[in-house]
């Protein structure tokens, strides 16, 4: 039944992304009779979802666009030293301010480039969607859990009850099913406070980005820039708290000396292989999900603008299911995949505390 399932679901999505390139092909032919009318592009409307922008985008009426500006904040050696003004200036990318202007194409296709050189400025800290959306998060986080641990200091002796209720059960199993199995009674609590932290970051920010509208939406968790720096943070833990036993067993393994010339770089190179596996596997499979979701639901104007609207009509019922089916299946990979991002750095953790036995 499960790989019947799965089997359809990949002839599913093949068959959304086949439509997807056929429909370029069909649009170009069917522009000859009608050139005002544009085809509807799967790739841009998949990775205008999952990527970053400028402003957060809300809803679409119409020709009317209902976006949250924010900040741009540039510094450029060619054009005038530090401009901070606010993203709505450039009207959705389609007009350039102060020498500036969102590129439309080419590598730097979605940032914002000098209008004269079309480069990069030379610093651009700008709060993008992903930026604020991480701080939405950060926020939301510290109020659940300040006020949870308010209601444990009000009330240490009284079962759990609203915030503590729902959140104890994952403190709990954080603490006796990853932490101490991986890294042992006596060392777990000293990196506790980090794994907790990581934990509730990483599937509090997966299940922001399934709720459609603001403030959810944004692909945060499955960017690769922010899991290179989860992951980065746990490598620096690890490295700063590997005792004699981890750097012998790195540079001084224990096999036969004709071995020690092979195994000594495979160990050094392990270090920096395990933070990038935690950095793909987490940013592959948020991405992966969001873009098979949108796959689905993108069935719907793939085959309106080719075949027509009642072709669309008659494609959006299995869209839509599957598109369902998806979502609920996200929300059992936002748990998963936050467990297995903080049970491998608690194993890596346990690996450079460990004692010679």
């Amino acid at each position: 039944m499960k790989q019947s399932i799965r089997v359809i679901l990949i002839l599913f999505f093949t068959f959304s992304i086949t439509f997807a390139f056929a429909q370029g092909e069909h649009g170009d032919k069917h522009d000859s009779h009608n050139e005002e009318k544009e085809g509807f592009n799967t790739g841009e409307f998949i990775l205008d979802h999952v990527g970053d922008s400028y402003d957060w985008h809300v809803a679409t009426f119409g020709d009317f666009h209902l976006s949250i500006p924010l900040p741009v904040i540039l510094y450029s050696k060619n054009n005038g030293g530090v401009h901070v003004f606010m993203s709505y200036k450039f009207h959705h990318g389609h007009e350039a301010y102060k020498g500036f202007e969102i590129a439309q194409e080419g590598a730097n296709k979605g940032k914002i480039v000098e209008s004269s050189t079309q480069k990069r400025p030379f610093l651009d800290l700008s709060i993008t969607k992903l930026v604020f959306s991480l701080f939405l998060s950060l926020t939301l986080i510290l109020v659940l859990f300040l006020t949870v641990a308010k209601s444990y200091k009000k009330y240490p002796d009284k079962a759990p009850r609203g915030l503590q209720s729902l959140f104890e059960p994952l403190i709990i199993f954080v603490r006796d099913d990853i932490a101490k199995p991986a890294i042992g009674e006596k060392k777990y609590e000293k990196f506790l406070p980090y794994l907790l932290t990581i934990f509730f970051f990483i599937f509090i920010n997966n299940l922001l980005g399934l709720i459609p509208i603001f403030p959810g939406g944004a692909n945060l968790t499955g960017n690769i820039a922010v899991t290179v720096a989860l992951a980065l943070i746990t490598f620096v833990i690890t490295t700063f708290n590997g005792n004699l036993n981890y750097w012998k067993h790195i540079f001084f393994p224990s096999v036969p000396h004709a071995l020690k010339p092979i195994m000594i770089p495979i160990e050094i190179m392990g270090m920096f292989i395990k933070p990038f596996v935690l950095a793909v596997r987490l940013f592959a499979n948020i991405s992966g999900g969001h873009m098979v979701a949108l796959g689905f639901f993108s069935l719907i104007f793939v085959f309106a603008n080719m075949y027509g609207v009642g072709a669309g009509y008659g494609i959006s019922v299995f869209s839509v299911l599957f598109s369902v089916f998806m979502t609920f299946l996200e929300f059992l990979v936002a748990f998963i995949q936050a467990y297995v991002f903080t049970l491998l750095s608690s194993i890596y953790f346990g690996m450079a505390t460990e004692e010679h036995h």
